[in-house]
Order: C-alpha cells, then sequence, then structure tokens
C-alpha cells in the first residue's frame, strides 16, 4: 500500500494528513477555513487520492500558517507514500477547462522542488479567503513533496474559477504522474538511476 501519515505540531499549527495514493479519491478534510476545503476535497477526488487533513491553526491572525502548514505536511506524506518512486510515471500534464478559466499544470516527481507559478487572480479574496494563498499552498506542497511544477493560467476572469481549475489541474496531473506504469515494474524513471 502506497500510503502515509504525518503530524506537523508547531506553535501556528496542529496538522494531521494521511493519504493513499491508490485510492478513490475520497476525501475527510478539516481545516477551519472553509473555501480551502472545498479546494482540497477537489485535490482529492481529482487526483484519486484518498485524502485526509484535521487541522488547527491560529485563525484568529488569518488562514496563512494553516494553509502553508497544510501544504508542507502534504508534501512530505506524498514524499513517504512514493517511497523509491520504482515504477511510477512521474511525469504529468493536464490543461483544464472551467467556465471562463483554462488552466495548465505540468509536473514532474524529481525530487528537486521548483514552481513556476503564472496565475493572475483578478480578485484579491474570494469570500473571506486571500488569492495570494493559492501560491502558497502550492509552493509548500511542491517544496517539500520533490515537485518541478508548473502552472499556468490561460486564460480566466472569476477567482473562484481560477483557483479551483489550478487545484483540479494539479490533481489531474498528479494522477498521472503518481500512477503504477505497467510497462516500468520495479524501474525507477530516471536514466540517473536515482530521484
Amino acid at each position: 500500500m502506497r500510503t502515509a501519515e504525518i503530524t506537523r505540531n508547531t506553535n501556528e499549527t496542529k496538522i494531521e494528513v494521511a493519504i493513499n495514493l491508490d485510492g478513490s479519491g475520497q476525501a475527510k478534510i478539516k481545516t477551519g477555513v472553509g473555501f480551502f476545503d472545498h479546494m482540497l476535497d477537489q485535490l482529492a477526488r481529482h487526483s484519486l487520492i484518498d485524502l485526509t487533513v484535521q487541522a488547527t491553526g491560529d485563525l484568529h491572525i488569518d488562514d496563512h500558517h494553516t494553509v502553508e502548514d497544510v501544504g508542507i505536511a502534504l508534501g512530505q506524506a506524498l514524499t513517504r507514500a512514493l517511497g523509491d518512486k520504482k515504477g511510477i510515471r512521474r511525469y504529468g500534464h493536464f490543461q483544464l477547462a472551467m467556465d471562463d478559466t483554462q488552466v495548465a499544470c505540468a509536473l514532474d516527481l524529481s525530487a528537486r522542488p521548483f514552481l513556476v507559478w503564472n496565475i493572475a487572480f483578478t480578485a484579491a479574496k474570494i469570500g473571506t479567503f486571500d488569492t495570494e494563498l493559492v501560491r502558497e499552498f502550492f509552493q509548500a506542497l511542491a517544496t517539500h513533496g520533490g515537485i518541478t511544477l508548473h502552472v499556468d493560467l490561460i486564460h480566466g476572469i472569476n477567482s473562484h474559477h481560477i483557483a479551483e481549475a489550478a487545484f483540479k489541474s494539479v490533481a489531474r496531473a498528479l494522477r498521472e504522474a503518481v500512477e503504477p506504469d505497467p510497462r516500468m515494474a520495479g524501474v525507477l524513471p530516471s536514466t540517473k538511476g536515482a530521484l
């Protein structure tokens, strides 16, 4: 089973994350940040990764620490669940349309974290959620998941749609990248011999 559990406790947040890479997209999410819960649910459902997130954070300050620390813990869980990465596809790409918005994601589970983020929101907030926190989440996920992650907004008007399309496109690309490749069973997908 390609599963992992991570507990991360700091003075700002207490995070518990559990994932199953071979799941069906089941999600149990409770962060105290409604819009973020909705986005994490989309991430699970469209990646087919079962995801449980329980987070308690200093929301009386703002949502930043909770969102970022969930990204850190989720990246760590992904790394642990992937293990030696033998037999996975490694790369993923998906271009997703959602109403007025189109977002493309390309990623590599390379263990070389890097984020290219070409997303501009049309509003500073979605409800009470700061749109700049979407990037913070993906920066933390990429850094701690060892992901080279490129996310590009092709076009979009509505900030809710832009954020949701970003989460869904990353989810679909991640689904492809973590899948076992039947032609590469037990083989590391790298000419270097290490990832």
